[in-house]
């Protein structure tokens, strides 16, 4: 059964208001699946937080968050995004992990002249082949995070590598980037196996990485789907031998993880809460608001960071209708807030900002539950992301 939450912005009495009264904002991610975690509430909270931050109007109007939960199933996402635009008034749709799904959510939007910011969304397609003038991508994509890694890891030796890979758009995305960094380094590829989304069980996959020789077995998939996967691998042995790589490996399943298991793991995240005093006081009122008391990933903080953007542009346009009108001027302003500073939008939709190589810390390293990551190096976003000319984007000229 989908799950849909109405959450009116900074808790505001404004109910009674019609709809054309209001900018009404869609958050449109996993609430009960392997995604959950990862954006679920938090991504809701988030954008709630950047409404209320804002003052809760723009153009003029109440600014509404609404929510839903498309449980990873893409005719479901459809179905929600259509009856949103078309019978719900809903301007922009936020988050929208599972690339399937954002996707398809793009395409609909710029039917619809509506506005669609991926920040759970992962396939680089979205600035790529799939771009729209509808469309922002904003935390982070599957051509950074894939090849940044792949890059790095190759270059500290890690050179034979095989891959277990969710089988979906994101995945065999995620997959791509990896593997043509891995080579341009110098690296091979020995093998690659794909597994459903959801898996309970991994042991044909990790045997199958175990009898493969490789010194890296790299991880392509997202959410619980990592966790668990690396979970086995530890009790399968895999680690005594060969070296897991967790291309997008996010803060909140470190815990159940724990540092122990994952000590020394090096992921690539454009937000970490703990960067500076504005990072950690958004972390605070997070938390505070969050049913499980969790601090906010990348993911999540880049709803906050998208929506603050989304409601400045809707005040430069005057109202929230014109969907190219709003990214249009989302494009020509630069970027700004507390929880990723200063930017920019490119023509193809691509948000750059800085990503920061942060690597687990040790057990005896870290302080609180929360204090799992310490930063190893900062890298500029005009070189993490994907050159604008080499994505074949039909708005680059």
């Amino acid at each position: 059964m989908t799950a849909t939450f109405a959450l009116t912005a900074a808790l505001l009495p404004n109910t009674a208001l019609h709809a054309q009264d209001k900018v009404k904002i869609g958050v449109l991610n996993d609430q009960t699946g392997v995604f959950s975690v990862y954006q679920g509430i938090g991504s809701v909270i988030a954008a709630q937080l950047a409404v209320e931050d804002y003052g809760a109007k723009a153009a003029g109007k109440t600014v509404e968050v609404v929510a839903a939960d498309h449980q990873n199933k893409p005719d479901i996402g459809v179905g929600i995004a259509r009856r949103w635009y078309e019978n719900e008034n809903v301007d922009a749709i936020m988050d929208l992990p599972n690339s399937a799904i954002a996707l398809a959510v793009a395409g609909i939007s710029e039917q619809k002249n509506k506005v669609m910011i991926g920040s759970g969304a992962g396939t680089a397609m979205l600035t790529g082949e799939r771009c729209t003038p509808n469309t922002v991508h904003w935390t982070y994509d599957t051509y950074a995070y894939g090849r940044g890694l792949g890059k790095a890891v190759v270059a500290k030796g890690g050179k034979k590598w095989f891959f277990i890979t969710a089988d979906y758009a994101f995945g065999h995305d995620l997959e791509k980037q990896a593997v043509e960094a891995v080579k341009a380094a110098g690296g091979e590829i020995v093998g690659t196996v794909r597994h459903p989304l959801g898996a309970a069980d991994y042991a044909s996959f990790l045997l199958q990485a175990q009898a493969s020789g490789a010194d890296i077995v790299g991880i392509a998939n997202a959410g619980d789907d990592t966790i668990t996967l690396m979970k086995q691998a530890a009790e399968f042995g895999l680690t005594k031998k060969q070296r897991l790589v967790g291309l997008i490996l996010a803060l909140n399943g470190l815990p159940s993880l724990t540092l122990q298991a994952a000590q020394g793991a090096q992921i690539m995240n454009p937000f970490y809460w703990d960067l500076n005093e504005q990072t950690r006081a958004f972390a605070k009122r997070f938390a505070d608001k969050h049913p499980q008391k969790n601090y906010p990933n990348d993911q999540q903080a880049g709803v906050y960071s998208a929506v603050t953007h989304y409601l400045k542009a809707v005040d430069k346009v005057g109202s929230a209708s014109d969907g190219k009108a709003v990214v249009a001027a989302m494009k020509a302003m630069p970027t700004d807030d507390p929880l990723f500073g200063k930017g920019y939008i490119r023509r193809d939709g691509r948000k750059i900002h800085p990503l920061y190589l942060l690597e687990v810390k040790k057990p005896d390293e870290s302080t609180s539950k929360w204090d799992l990551l310490k930063v190893v190096s900062t890298i500029a976003g005009e070189e993490a992301f994907r050159p604008e000319k080499d994505g074949g984007c039909r708005l680059v000229d």
